[in-house]
């Protein structure tokens, strides 16, 4: 089948424009074959192509990647490799799955830790936690509440700190309440993309600037690109949101479009301003309505806020603009201290959401396996789902396989237009609902 849905990004990114200059794997410019093709140099796709690598050191892996590992969504988000979730509900079997996606997330983290030593890639590597913070005394009477309840359940260290201890240790009053959990790892996603797309074992085979054109499965897989073609005896998808397209994946998962921003480096003087705090990262408890942010280890702030519905994977500029002075308020709401500081990066990037959480992963086909569906938490959990999917395919015993199992399949999504108009509701009833966020 002709593929037709195909990102457009901004082609512009805070994460990697602060990075020195990369020369990208060249793009496909002939006819080859492979034991294994991984469309998708993600998190996922990285994670897969390195364990296969592993697990079948005579065997050729080829990676195609439709722009450049950085610059993809992996390389566009805020920098937070999760280890706990959160607000995933009260009942038996929510706090089970829990436990599942808690066990996934460690893992994924550990096996991440373990190539940043290993292959010494640089990447602000920082073990300092998060907070996940409410602004409105409601949301942190309930959603907050509900968080801590999970976090006794799972047996998790936490801290729950009101807003004068918030203040001291953010820069920033805008808080009524967070939460402290120790185990989460905040790092440039663009510098941890480019190291894991830069480090890949000797079998592996990278291309970028090779988007898929045309893509059919039989005996074997056969995948076109505008300037070559790839003939594979297996295929793994971990192309996430451009996965929604094809055969088999029909209204399972729908794309929406989130934005960032970042500041330059602050002098020490408007440092000074905010308490000389330390980095840190902020997840909101109304993840629609909210901010994420950070302050970096140099000492930038990022504020990544606001999602779309983009089911064709596009925004167009007006919106873009838009957005990016709503940034400019929201970033003045929470550190009006700093108005002589200008945001001086500002790009977007899209993911994929699927209806109840759960990812589309295993095994699709006789020799077809994907890994897609991330609902935002890609960095952890992606890469765990990239491992666990190389040893399904390569009958490796992982106990982390029954985990990912565990988190059940795609709930079926309504067509469209209904879809469109079920997404945009919703959305709009959560940016009501924590307007107080904003």
């Amino acid at each position: 089948m002709d593929i037709r849905l195909k990102p457009h990004d901004d082609r512009t990114n805070g994460w990697s424009a602060i990075l020195p200059p990369r020369q990208a794997h060249a793009p496909l410019d002939q006819r080859i074959k492979a034991d294994w093709l991984v469309i998708g140099a993600g998190y996922a796709g990285l994670a897969a192509a390195r364990r296969l690598a592993h697990n079948r050191p005579n065997e050729h892996i080829v990676v195609l990647e439709a722009g450049e590992a950085g610059d993809n969504a992996s390389g566009r988000n805020s920098g937070f490799a999760i280890d706990v979730p959160h607000n995933v509900g009260s009942s038996t079997a929510e706090l089970e799955k829990a436990a599942n996606y808690k066990r996934l997330m460690k893992a994924g983290i550990a096996y991440l830790d373990d190539i940043v030593r290993a292959r010494q890639i640089a990447c602000d590597w920082s073990e300092k936690g998060k907070y996940h913070c409410a602004a409105a005394p409601q949301l942190a009477e309930t959603l907050l509440r509900q968080h801590a309840h999970e976090l006794d359940t799972l047996g998790e260290p936490y801290q729950w700190l009101e807003q004068a201890e918030l203040a001291r240790r953010l820069g920033t009053s805008f808080f009524h309440a967070g939460i402290y959990t120790p185990g989460c790892i905040l790092l440039n996603p663009a510098a941890l993309t480019r190291g894991l797309a830069d480090t890949l074992p000797e079998n592996v085979t990278l291309y970028e600037n090779s988007a898929v054109t045309r893509l059919e499965c039989g005996a074997r897989i056969h995948a076109s690109t505008a300037g070559g073609a790839v003939s594979a005896s297996r295929l793994m998808l971990a192309n996430n949101g451009s996965a929604s397209q094809l055969a088999g994946f029909e209204r399972q998962m729908f794309n929406v479009a989130s934005y960032g921003s970042l500041t330059r480096p602050l002098t020490a003087e408007q440092r000074a301003r905010i308490g000389n705090v330390e980095e840190w990262g902020v997840t909101p408890a109304n993840a629609v309505s909210g901010a994420t942010m950070r302050y970096t280890r140099d000492h930038r702030l990022l504020i990544r806020q606001q999602f779309d519905f983009t089911p064709r994977l596009q925004v167009d500029e007006r919106v873009r603009q838009r957005v990016r002075a709503q940034h400019r308020e929201v970033f003045l709401a929470r550190f009006p201290a700093l108005e002589d500081v200008a945001l001086e990066h500002f790009w977007m990037g899209f993911f994929s959401i699927t209806r109840n959480g759960a990812p589309r992963w295993g095994k699709i086909e006789r020799n077809v396996y994907a890994a897609v569906g991330c609902n935002g938490v890609g960095i952890a959990k992606q890469t765990i789902a990239g491992v666990t999917l190389a040893d399904l395919a390569c009958g490796v015993d992982n106990e982390l396989i029954t985990d990912m199992r565990e988190l059940g399949v795609p709930q079926r999504l309504p067509p469209r237009p209904f879809l469109d108009l079920g997404v945009k509701a919703y959305l709009a009833k959560e940016r009501w609902v924590g307007r107080q966020e904003y």
